[in-house]
């Protein structure tokens, strides 16, 4: 008798070692939660430029968007807005400008990845 007692306590050891063995699993299997940094990035969101051409664009893009930032800034902020005062500074060093340009812009950018960063909402933690 103790025989067959000593078969069902081990089959029932077996059962309930099996269920904790699924729970452990199911666990495991939780869903991971997104990170800011682990968003998918498109490049045709945010520029502008025909199927095809994105890397010429995004070419021109680079070089022209600091460069007329750059001479905005000299304008506004050097010149004081006076075109004569503005003609006399030395626009045609184009990499010192494009320097200037390229400054300001990273600026903003990092400024509005911040943004989009605080702005960013886990959907697991809050609902």
């Amino acid at each position: 008798m103790d025989y067959r007692r000593d078969l069902n306590n081990s089959r029932n050891n077996q059962i309930y070692y099996t269920q904790l063995k699924k729970d452990n699993a199911a666990r495991r299997k939780r869903k991971k939660s997104s990170s800011f940094g682990s968003q998918k990035f498109q490049v045709e969101d945010i520029v502008w430029a025909p199927d095809g051409y994105e890397g010429v664009f995004l070419f021109l893009y680079f070089i022209s968007v600091p460069y007329i930032v750059g001479s905005l800034f000299l304008f506004f902020a050097v010149a004081s807005g006076d075109l004569e005062s503005f003609l006399k500074l030395n626009t045609a060093a184009f990499f010192i400008v494009w320097a200037i340009g390229y400054e300001i812009v990273a600026s903003i950018v990092l400024f509005w990845i911040f943004i989009l960063f605080l702005r960013y909402n886990d959907d697991e933690e809050y609902g």
